[in-house]
């Protein structure tokens, strides 16, 4: 496994983490059973990053990595959590008070301090509202929180999330099928020093390139239906692609896959290939899933005619699409 220091926080973190959404919930049918196994195995392959949200299965993430904890005392590893989406409405204004939603995480996190707290996906005016990270700042100096950071939608809050001095990290979708950020966001990140997180790695899974036009998704997963933004941010499913689409861009993705790298190694090595990038995270339902994600991070530096070729087809299949979109 590979370690990266996660912004000014002195923490180093593994470089593929554990992506807890899809055991929480809106991922189709969760198995607890299954999904303590996964985390388990996680922490056998040096994963030492879990990244969670009090929103995903209504705290049940959170819980099964207090579980997880309990489970392994001896060996440490680093959570993050967000808040923000239960919020109804889901105003700006509500982000003055997140404190009841912290408390509640920090219960199910069976703690007495979160070690990353982020905003989870704020509407674009929080960024305007320096008082709202002043109230992080003080649930710092309370010892409720030990760092805190933000989960973007798009370009423009990555950036504005930089000039608050107390931002630690900034998560954003960041894959094959999305590449804007390396234009300007990761640069100005790591002048910054601060941590990235990037999520949705695999685009959903349509990186995987384990499915085809007659793959069915179950009512409870938002594969099925968010695709078009029915439930919240369109950019959340297959990273704002059109599904018949991407499938095709699988398609000729295929092809360039070096002998013996299946294609989910492939995006996420991609994605380490920038220094930028704290940690990718991947999320695992099964031990095998996250031995798939881990042994990206044991592959060799891509050469530099393969990059060049994925950046090819991302600009003749997937940038007229959702590149100036997010």
């Amino acid at each position: 496994m590979i370690y990266r220091p996660l912004g000014r926080t002195g923490l180093n973190v593994s470089a593929i983490g554990f992506g807890a959404w899809a055991i929480g919930g809106t991922w189709g049918d969760t198995d607890d059973t299954a999904a303590m196994a996964a985390l388990h195995h996680a922490l056998d392959r040096g994963v030492n990053f879990f990244d969670t949200a009090d929103v995903y299965g209504d705290g049940h993430s959170e819980r099964l990595l207090a579980r997880l904890r309990k489970e392994r005392p001896s060996d440490p590893f680093h959570v993050a959590t967000k808040a923000g989406r239960r919020l109804n409405p889901h105003v700006a204004d509500g982000y003055l008070n997140l404190r009841p939603f912290i408390e509640r995480s920090l219960q199910n996190l069976d703690t007495d301090g979160i070690e990353l707290l982020q905003l989870h996906c704020p509407p674009s005016a929080v960024y305007s509202m320096p008082e709202v990270f002043g109230a992080l700042d003080d649930l710092v100096k309370e010892g409720k929180l030990r760092h805190y950071g933000v989960s973007v939608e798009r370009i423009d809050e990555a950036l504005a999330a930089l000039k608050f001095p107390g931002v630690q990290s900034v998560q954003i979708i960041f894959n094959l099928f999305r590449q804007r950020p390396a234009e300007v966001f990761l640069p100005a990140a790591q002048a910054a020093q601060v941590g990235v997180l990037a999520r949705l790695p695999l685009s959903s899974g349509m990186l995987s390139g384990k499915f085809t036009r007659d793959s069915k998704f179950s009512a409870d997963d938002h594969r099925g239906f968010n695709r078009q933004g029915e439930a919240f941010d369109k950019g959340e499913t297959f990273s704002g692609v059109d599904f018949e689409q991407g499938l095709a861009a699988v398609e000729e993705l295929r092809a360039l896959l070096p002998p013996g790298v299946s294609m989910a190694k492939l995006a996420l090595r991609w994605i380490l290939m920038n220094e930028a990038i704290t940690t990718a995270i991947p999320g695992g339902r099964t031990p095998a899933q996250v031995d798939e994600n881990v042994s990206a991070a044991d592959l060799a530096a891509l050469p530099a005619p393969l990059m060049q070729a994925l950046a090819d087809l991302y600009q003749r299949r997937i940038a007229p699409q959702v590149h100036g979109l997010w």
